[in-house]
């Protein structure tokens, strides 16, 4: 679950940057405090679903994308984690190996 509110927080924080909006611009857009958004970028804290499509709208941004962006990223992180756990040798076949 943290993986996933961190790189919700990335995707938020990558679209708000990308349309030059300060995190008190989109507080003042979403009706939402500027710490709780502050704390959802940096994946310190869960967004509801209504929350989300709050930020979603002062963003200008399909609730759709931002998810889609999200999983794309979950995917990235998964295939990453896959290949470290594949290279990493076991201790059984280290000593064995040295046999």
């Amino acid at each position: 679950m943290v993986l996933f509110r961190r790189l919700l927080g990335d995707v938020l924080r990558e679209r708000r940057m990308a349309l030059g909006l300060t995190l008190r611009e989109v507080s003042a857009a979403a009706r939402v405090s500027l710490g709780y958004i502050s704390e959802i970028e940096r994946g310190q804290k869960e967004a509801s679903s209504e929350l989300l499509a709050s930020l979603c709208g002062a963003l200008d941004a399909p609730l759709s994308e931002v998810l889609r962006e999200v999983s794309d990223a979950v995917a990235v992180e998964e295939a990453a984690a896959a290949v470290v756990t594949i290279a990493v040798p076991r201790a059984e076949e280290v000593v064995a190996s040295a046999a």
